[in-house]
């Protein structure tokens, strides 16, 4: 069988800071945000397809609820929105669990270098999703939505997170699962694991 946990440890030998994504990298969560995203959105008769998700998984709520608006005409009130869907992701927060073979290596890797977590969504989401693996305290930083740092794919939320970490662009890794997380990385200096493809290959 392949390991999947294995590969995610054999890092570039010049690595000395690790950067996590949270949802769909440390945390399976992205098929609750899915259906919440769906059910929020067909009071406006609107049903997001896989394609759009996957385009622009990683950005924050209020981004996609603009480019919604932009594409279909509409006038969905972004931060309304963003309130009511992320308060319904949080009540239903205890269906979520961890993605084992990244939350494995996070954990090796916590007792060697320092890390952070880089995360599209809201920070009182990111922090619940954190506390329900019990790996709040594993990170050294958390930026996540509510920094006000321009959101993926632009690399200023990366460069800010190394910054923090004490550690050159150049010298980090990134674990990600969305284009736009693995954009912004790659432009920040950085090497990356898309870890679609060692769950995929697993």
């Amino acid at each position: 069988m392949y390991d999947a946990t294995h590969s995610m440890l054999e890092l570039p030998h010049d690595r000395r800071g690790l950067i996590f994504d949270c949802d769909g990298t440390l945390v399976d969560s992205m098929p609750l945000h899915v259906r919440l995203w769906n059910e929020c959105l067909a009071e406006y008769c609107v049903e997001l397809s896989e394609d759009f998700i996957n385009t622009h998984a990683g950005k924050p709520t209020d981004v996609i609820v603009q480019i919604i608006n932009a594409q279909r005409g509409l006038e969905i009130d972004p931060i309304a929105f963003e309130r009511e869907k992320e308060s319904r992701y949080r009540e239903l927060i205890h269906e979520v669990g961890p993605i084992e073979p990244v939350v494995a290596a996070a954990d090796h890797f916590r007792w060697h270098f320092p890390m952070a977590v880089v995360s599209g969504g809201v920070r009182a989401n990111v922090e619940a999703s954190l506390r329900s693996i019990d790996a709040i305290d594993w990170f050294q930083t958390i930026l996540t939505a509510d920094d006000p740092i321009p959101p993926k794919p632009a690399p200023d939320l990366f460069l800010t997170a190394a910054e923090r970490l004490g550690v050159p662009p150049e010298n980090c890794h990134v674990f990600e699962d969305a284009d736009a997380g693995l954009e912004a990385a790659r432009a920040a200096g950085m090497t990356v694991t898309d870890v679609r493809d060692l769950l995929v290959a697993r």
